[in-house]
């Protein structure tokens, strides 16, 4: 679906389309940190469990640190796609014209699910080993 944008309209839509970017960095941020966070959480438990007074047994999938670079990993790459249709919204804006683009939400909604289940499936396999 095309859209015209009225010559009085242009600054902002170009300040909305900074917005939205920016809110897609942010999120990439906090992607990128919690990925860390998870990356990180069983060393941290090792560490508590080795230096405590009891005798605690620490039971772990070894899933902390992949899934945590997979969410680093993905972060990364919302970022370089949000960059890039920032870009594309900006030349449509320069043109005039405004377009959906329903494939980008698609495919991050679609890997956002994805990484959504291995996280579940990880802390179900993650309990089960309690």
């Amino acid at each position: 679906m095309l859209k015209k944008i009225p010559p009085d309209k242009l600054a902002s839509e170009y300040l909305a389309a900074e917005r939205t970017f920016l809110a897609w960095v942010r999120t990439s941020i906090s992607l990128i940190t919690l990925g860390f966070v998870v990356a990180k959480f069983s060393l941290w438990v090792r560490e508590f469990a080795a230096r405590s007074d009891s005798k605690m047994q620490i039971h772990t999938t070894g899933m902390s640190l992949p899934m945590g670079e997979m969410m680093m990993v993905f972060g990364a790459i919302l970022v370089v796609l949000a960059a890039w249709h920032y870009h594309v919204v900006n030349q449509a804006i320069l043109r005039g014209e405004v377009r959906m683009n329903r494939g980008l939400v698609l495919t991050v909604t679609i890997a956002v699910v994805v990484l959504a289940v291995l996280m579940i499936v990880y802390m179900l396999l993650a309990a089960t080993k309690l």
